[in-house]
């Protein structure tokens, strides 16, 4: 091959690549740092539904909860994964006490029938008798049927950033 082709070749690719890397800046998600300015009215639901189950999970309010998580919703946690009815029971017996999620930044991506909803949380909870706080990004998955919500999973992710509650 002559030097010739070899630049072009060259030259084609990272041409490719600057568009490629062009696409990807416009399609990204909607992070809890970065609020749409104007949710849309199905977005704000979800955002007021997710608000309300924090206030849920500090009351206990397992009958509430009940209605909210889906039968097949599986729940991550630091120490493990589990479904709904150990999570209720979880939160019925006091073995975590999600006593206050504090909020700093919430985002929702829907597509189609399924959201994906963000939380950037520092939470304070009792677990195990022991008071912890904790930084999370905590992932919710809801699925919508017949009209309705419903959370088909919650993860909890670990953020490296310091502690902000006092």
């Amino acid at each position: 091959m002559t030097i010739q082709i070899k630049i072009m070749k060259k030259a084609i690719i990272a041409f490719l690549l600057c568009i490629g890397t062009v696409q990807l800046s416009h399609a990204q998600a909607s992070l809890p740092a970065s609020p749409p300015a104007n949710p849309s009215k199905e977005e704000q639901e979800l955002l007021e539904l997710s608000k309300s189950k924090w206030t849920w999970m500090a009351d206990k309010n397992v009958e509430t909860l009940n209605g909210l998580f889906d039968e097949k919703c599986v729940f991550v946690h630091m120490g493990g994964s589990w479904g709904k009815t150990q999570e209720l029971n979880t939160i019925k017996s006091g073995m975590i006490w999600y006593k206050k999620a504090e909020v700093y930044g919430a985002s929702v991506n829907i597509f189609g029938n399924t959201a994906i909803l963000l939380n950037d949380i520092d939470l304070l909870a009792v677990v195990g008798g022991n008071e912890v706080t904790h930084a999370f990004m905590v992932t919710e998955v809801y699925l919508k049927e017949n009209g309705k919500w419903k959370m088909g999973s919650l993860t909890f992710s670990t953020l490296l950033r310091p502690v902000k509650m006092k």
